[in-house]
């Protein structure tokens, strides 16, 4: 396998550069790949654009910084537009489909939807969305096992957060693998 390229978009204080730090963790210690990750955002600690950037291959990686992802997640409209044109064909977007709408969505890439910020909350906290993402990234891009997102994410947040946190991510993973297999249901 060659490369593969992900980003991951949203604002600051959705916990971009955790859930970024999440899926580098699990594919780095439980997938055995090589992962290269840097960040970016704006001057304001709220509000601000955010962006992660992860670099993974079964190779030690030289170049750290992306050229068109072969995954983008996207967690507020600036996000998207600021990245998905980036995006390279036949590539994978994800959204959280009740702050983003793709407006001339492409026909040459994979969209799914996820209401993330909604699962967070009927979890009673909306900070875990991020997690949300995490699990849901998991299952629609085979990139990482259930079992590795699961033992990322309880090593990643704060002591006495890992419950909600793993609750948030379980959700995420179950609400993609309900829609990957309604999708493979249309397809019969």
């Amino acid at each position: 396998m060659s490369e593969v390229e992900i980003q991951i978009g949203g604002f600051g204080g959705q916990g971009v550069v955790l859930a970024g730090m999440t899926i580098g963790r699990a594919l780095a210690l439980y997938e055995n790949y090589h992962v290269s990750l840097t960040q970016s955002f704006g001057p304001e600690a709220r509000g601000s654009a955010c962006s992660v950037q992860l670099i993974v291959s079964r190779e030690p990686v030289l170049f750290p910084y992306l050229e068109a992802p072969h995954f983008l997640v996207t967690m507020s409209q600036e996000a998207y537009r600021k990245f998905a044109p980036k995006l390279r064909p036949g590539g994978t977007l994800i959204v959280e489909e009740e702050l983003v709408r793709p407006d001339n969505p492409r026909t040459d890439i994979f969209l799914y939807k996820i209401p993330a910020t909604r699962l967070a909350e009927e979890l009673k906290r909306k900070m875990v969305l991020n997690m949300v993402m995490v699990g849901f990234f998991a299952a629609v891009t085979n990139l990482l096992t259930q079992e590795s997102a699961r033992r990322a994410v309880s090593e990643s947040v704060p002591p006495g957060t890992e419950a909600l946190n793993l609750a948030a991510m379980e959700k995420g993973y179950s609400y993609g693998m309900a829609q990957l297999s309604e999708m493979l249901t249309q397809v019969k």
